[in-house]
């Protein structure tokens, strides 16, 4: 699980915006609130990184 202190520093690094955590079972996944990126997490850690996020379908 993701701290709620890492959370609030967080930010997406495509559009700078604030970032959630999103859960599906055991599945983690940080959000872009802005531009709908989704990073992966794995074990327990962020993957900020442009090329590593999921594009939201047009």
């Amino acid at each position: 699980m993701i701290d709620k202190e890492l959370l609030d520093i967080l930010a997406c690094p495509a559009c700078k915006a604030d970032v959630v955590l999103e859960t599906s079972g055991s599945e983690e996944k940080i959000a872009c609130t802005k531009c709908k990126r989704k990073y992966p997490v794995k074990d327990g850690i962020p993957i900020m990184l442009i090329d590593e996020a999921e594009t939201p379908k047009e």
